[in-house]
């Protein structure tokens, strides 16, 4: 297999679908809009970004159900190339509604359903399956109910011992014990960081000091952290810089955080620098947020915004 491939893992997909009403108001019937349905989940998402900017990226997850079978429908409709694994219970759906009066979205996630042990263990085999020979490994997107947490630990194991490094955008104690293992890139958000490093203050500079400090850690190899309106903050080993957003005119926040991290894995493997890397991650974020419903960055935004975005490096 090609060694520019991309393999991500999304252990929790879902189907997305995307409306828009008047005004949300309750208890009365509301009158939707066109209803938009896209792929949804960390992974599929970001293999979708790679393969819009051109890249090759290989989704794995767990299909049930006719929700599944849509979901596995319009993955391919997009041209990424997947390994499903069948399991017993129905793929979930999330809904998003888009209220014209004040102009806010609402996001309503489902949990997802149980995984058998014997099935969240097929898709960890799977993964590590088509992982050999990857250029880059992704898991985003939360654990679905009887998934145990260390599901990120095992994974991270399994991907060391491959050779394969490894992005992972997720949260909480599955994260954090994860990291033990080596992991090349985690993409906190300001509260996801702020809890990895037991902080109690979302103060960026005290965010930004300690994600370099966490990146300076040997099994951590660099920290993406994205601070929506306000930019993001990457730090590695050696080097750290901060980044502005563009201004743009938000349509919707959906899938902005994956933008990111597809846009930025895709400039790495292209063997773009870690600051080029960064902008492009930036810039795909902001490009996410033009994007109506569900969908994702352009790559055509994702290009033009990429010009606009400054990158300063940060000093000792």
């Amino acid at each position: 297999m090609p060694h520019s491939r991309v393999v991500t893992l999304t252990m929790n997909p879902a189907l997305d679908l995307s409306t828009a009403v008047d005004e949300v108001v309750p208890f009365r019937k509301l009158r939707c809009g066109a209803m938009r349905r896209d792929p949804g989940g960390g992974g599929i998402n970001v293999a979708r970004v790679i393969g819009r900017l051109g890249g090759n990226a290989h989704a794995v997850y767990p299909v049930g159900g006719s929700v599944g079978e849509v979901l596995a429908r319009l993955v391919a409709g997009e041209g990424v190339t997947s390994r499903t694994i069948a399991i017993a219970g129905e793929t979930r759906e999330d809904f998003t509604v888009f209220e014209k009066a004040s102009g806010k979205q609402f996001r309503f996630v489902e949990q997802g359903p149980q995984l058998s042990e014997a099935e969240w263990r097929r898709c960890f085999d799977v993964f590590l399956e088509e992982a050999k020979g990857a250029a880059f490994a992704v898991i985003s997107g939360s654990l679905p109910p009887g998934v145990p947490d260390e599901f990120f630990t095992l994974a991270a194991r399994g991907l060391k011992a491959l050779g394969v490094p490894l992005a992972l955008d997720t949260t909480g104690a599955g994260l954090r014990a994860a990291l033990a293992e080596g992991v090349a890139l985690v993409k906190p958000n300001r509260n996801e960081c702020a809890d990895l490093v037991g902080l109690k203050t979302r103060d960026v500079d005290a965010l930004a000091a300690a994600a370099r400090d966490l990146a300076k850690r040997a099994q951590v190899g660099a920290i993406a952290l994205t601070l929506a309106e306000q930019g993001a903050i990457f730090a590695s080993g050696d080097e750290a810089f901060r980044a502005e957003a563009p201004k743009v005119e938000a349509v919707s926040t959906v899938g902005a955080g994956d933008s990111f991290l597809g846009a930025m894995i895709w400039s790495l493997i292209e063997g773009h620098t870690q600051r080029e890397a960064f902008r492009f991650g930036v810039a795909a974020g902001s490009a996410a947020l033009l994007s109506a419903g569900t969908d994702l960055a352009r790559p055509d935004a994702i290009r033009q915004l990429a010009e606009q975005v400054r990158v300063s490096e940060i000093k000792n």
